[in-house]
C-alpha cells in the first residue's frame, strides 16, 4: 500500500521542490576560493619580516595585521 510517504520523505520541511535560488553560487565560490588563496599566499621574505615587525610593534599577530592590510589597503 503506497500512501505517498516515500515521496514526501525526500524533501525537508520548507522545501518547495523548486530550483536553487542562486544558480551561480558554485562559480562565485570558485572565484572566492581563488581570490582568497591569492590574497593569503606567502609574500617574499623581506615583506613578511617587515609585516611581522610592524605587527609586533602594534601588539597584533601577523595574521591580524595582514588581515587589516588586505581589508583596508593601508599600513597601520
Amino acid at each position: 500500500m503506497d500512501d505517498g510517504s516515500a515521496f514526501l520523505a525526500r524533501f525537508r520541511i520548507g522545501h518547495n521542490g523548486g530550483p536553487p535560488l542562486d544558480p551561480n553560487a558554485a562559480w562565485r565560490h570558485f572565484c572566492w576560493r581563488k581570490a582568497y588563496a591569492m590574497a593569503w599566499r606567502t609574500p617574499p621574505r623581506e615583506i613578511a619580516l617587515a609585516r611581522l615587525a610592524r605587527a609586533e610593534e602594534l601588539g597584533l599577530s601577523y595574521r591580524e595585521y595582514t588581515a587589516v592590510l588586505l581589508d583596508r589597503g593601508v599600513h597601520l
